[in-house]
């Protein structure tokens, strides 16, 4: 599953930026900041609202934002596909996820740099997709820090043994030369920003990315 990220977008040329991909993309990452949980302030509920109206693409709210308990349903009852939300931000997670899933979305959970998911593990029935933080939340354009894919294979691990419906999103410097190594670690979902919308096409810098993911995700033993 290939998410490109707006984040990466002309903010001026929104609708524009989802017509260039949508015959290729899975969804459309959308970065929620709020200026507190993270330093920055980007998109929210007005711009998710006319999202949901200028694209048949699903919608990937990514929530870097304090007190999602109040906030993240919000963006459910909008249209979003599915909203993630910062295991750092609140705790009551499965609360969170319960309330997004009554309002008709998936239920991401975010794990962000210096966070263990270890202590997640036992809560993943709760949701539909654990995003697993390749760099620092919060700013675009960081580095992919391979490190992290640690947190990866131990989420497949957890999933595998476990027999769960959960995809495992990475978030962070996916490029042509990092998301090879996340499908291996175990990802099957992959935000891309500058990868895509820095390309000069970006349609095609999908079908690329896709394809090296497809070629390095370990195949099932016979």
């Amino acid at each position: 599953m290939i998410a490109p990220s707006l984040l990466a977008a002309d903010f001026a040329r929104l609708a524009e930026a989802c017509e260039q991909v949508a015959d290729d993309a899975d969804w459309l990452h959308v970065d929620v900041m709020d200026n507190h949980f993270v330093p920055n302030l980007t998109i929210g509920v007005p711009v998710v609202k006319s999202l949901v109206a200028a694209t048949n693409l699903p919608l990937d709210c990514h929530l870097m934002i304090t007190d999602p308990k109040r906030w993240a349903v919000g963006y459910a009852e909008l249209g979003a596909y599915n909203v993630t939300f910062h295991a750092e931000a609140t705790s009551d997670p499965v609360g969170v996820a319960r309330d997004l899933r009554a309002a008709g979305s998936k239920a991401g959970l975010a794990i962000d740099r210096d966070t263990p998911v270890e202590p997640y593990l036992d809560i993943l029935p709760e949701f539909d997709t654990l995003l697993i933080m390749t760099i620092k939340a919060g700013f675009g354009g960081q580095s992919f820090i391979p490190e992290l894919l640690d947190k990866v294979r131990t989420a497949r691990h957890a999933v595998r043994t476990g027999h769960l419906e959960l995809r495992i999103e990475v978030d962070g410097g996916i490029a042509d030369d990092t998301i090879a190594a996340a499908a291996e670690a175990g990802a099957d979902a992959f935000v891309a920003g500058t990868a895509v919308y820095g390309a000069a096409d970006p349609a095609k810098a999908i079908r690329r990315l896709r394809g090296l993911a497809g070629d390095a995700i370990p195949k099932p033993d016979r």
